[in-house]
């Protein structure tokens, strides 16, 4: 037996069999996919938002007015995504463009005021949220988690293959 089989976790903690279970990047993607899936029912619900408008309207809300290429580098979306998410979110009045001074070829999106309004609902509920599935850990180790989570990111972007 290696050591990667006698490090697999609780069983059934994450779905899979055999090999792919205990394959890292697996495991983040489904827990990803799950947390992702969790939060975009409660917004689906609340705000009618999908998973790719609400993290659009959340980086804008963070970040203020954004290009769409922008958005897809923040998001790591695809453009196409990224582009539907803000036609949805322009047709709802949440989002509207504006000329970019910096590029004529582009535009910067930013929240409206009614967008503003919603994502001013939306990151109390999100917090409730990840305090919610993150009660499992302490202080101590959440704090680790993040850390770890950050390095392991880091990587990925150092391999990554330069975008043209």
């Amino acid at each position: 037996m290696n050591d990667r089989s006698k490090t697999g976790g609780s069983a059934g903690a994450v779905p899979g069999a055999g090999q792919l279970a205990n394959f890292l990047p697996y495991q983040l993607s489904i827990t990803s996919n799950a947390v992702s899936s969790l939060i975009a029912q409660r917004y689906r619900v609340r705000f009618g938002l999908k998973i790719t408008e609400w993290r659009v309207m959340a980086v804008l809300g963070d970040a203020g007015a954004l290009t769409q290429r922008a958005l897809a580098r923040s998001t790591l979306m695809d453009k196409v995504a990224v582009n539907r998410a803000c036609r949805v979110l322009e047709d709802r009045g949440l989002v509207h463009r504006q000329p970019n001074a910096q590029d004529g070829r582009s535009h910067l999106l930013e929240l409206t005021e009614e967008g503003r309004a919603v994502h001013s609902e939306i990151m109390p509920m999100a917090l409730d949220i990840e305090e919610t599935i993150f009660e499992v850990l302490d202080e101590e180790e959440r704090g680790t988690f993040r850390e770890l989570m950050a390095r392991v990111f880091t990587k990925v972007e150092s391999m990554a293959e330069p975008s043209g």
